[in-house]
């Protein structure tokens, strides 16, 4: 498929939901700068882009590192010439234990790719969307189900999710004066690698163990092309998008 002109960057996009929606977006026509820590991954993602794969921007990115994201906004301006998108995506959960053994080193590693990777990768976006010609672009968060209700003993976690939900309000607020919009999607066990724990059986906050169903990750991908190609007088602030038989409505 041959290029819309509109250019995405997908923190996380060498796994699961990231790389999912990298392709999905490539196949849609944008170009698009994955990044993520491990280099192989990224690469074998674009090669799965095939021929569009000229359309791909590999930048490994420890998006803990704010000198890693100012480059990486910076190459993809260079390659690209601007940026329509960014896809907050990268993101990772802490050892399941009690909250009170929880390490700190734990704590710190998940707050600081979940929360501070994604407001430093939101700086960089805006003083791109601001200062490009035409004016604007569009953020989208991953929040998680987890942005709503914890799970046992994941308070790591769950806590950077539900702040992306200020991020994602404070960001569609801030973002505003610049024609910026800013979205989040929740997701709910989406079929990847990360949830393929789902099917041998997860805790339960009543102390049972549950297997729980899962949904097909190329729907997130998709959702995420729905909210990317909106125009930018319009905005899906939270979608919740999830496996229908998920225990996470009502009591259990």
């Amino acid at each position: 498929m041959s290029s819309n002109g509109r250019v995405a960057i997908v923190t996380g996009g060498g796994t699961g939901v990231g790389k999912h929606a990298a392709l999905a977006l490539v196949k849609e026509g944008y170009s698009v700068a994955v990044a993520g820590r491990r280099l192989e991954p990224l690469e074998e993602a674009k090669a799965e882009a095939g021929e569009a794969g000229s359309r791909v921007l590999v930048v490994p990115t420890d998006v803990r590192d704010r000198d890693a994201v100012k480059a990486l906004f910076a190459k993809t301006h260079e390659s690209f010439g601007r940026l329509d998108v960014l896809f907050n995506n990268a993101g990772l959960g802490a050892p399941r234990v009690p909250m009170e053994d929880l390490a700190y080193e734990d704590w710190k590693m998940v707050v600081d790719i979940n929360l501070t990777g994604s407001f430093l990768c939101t700086q960089e976006a805006i003083k791109i969307m601001k200062n490009q010609d035409p004016m604007g672009g569009r953020i989208i968060n991953n929040g998680s189900i987890s942005a709503h209700a914890p799970r046992p003993d994941s308070v790591a976690y769950t806590a950077t999710k539900h702040a992306i939900t200020g991020l994602t309000k404070c960001t569609s607020l801030d973002g505003r004066k610049y024609n910026i919009a800013c979205g989040q999607i929740d997701i709910g066990n989406a079929e990847t690698p990360m949830t393929a724990r789902m099917h041998g059986g997860v805790p339960q906050p009543n102390g049972t163990i549950m297997t729980e169903p899962t949904f097909d990750v190329d729907h997130v991908a998709s959702a995420v092309v729905y909210m990317a190609n909106l125009p930018l007088d319009t905005n899906v602030l939270f979608m919740t998008i999830m496996a229908n038989d998920m225990p996470f409505v009502g009591r259990g």
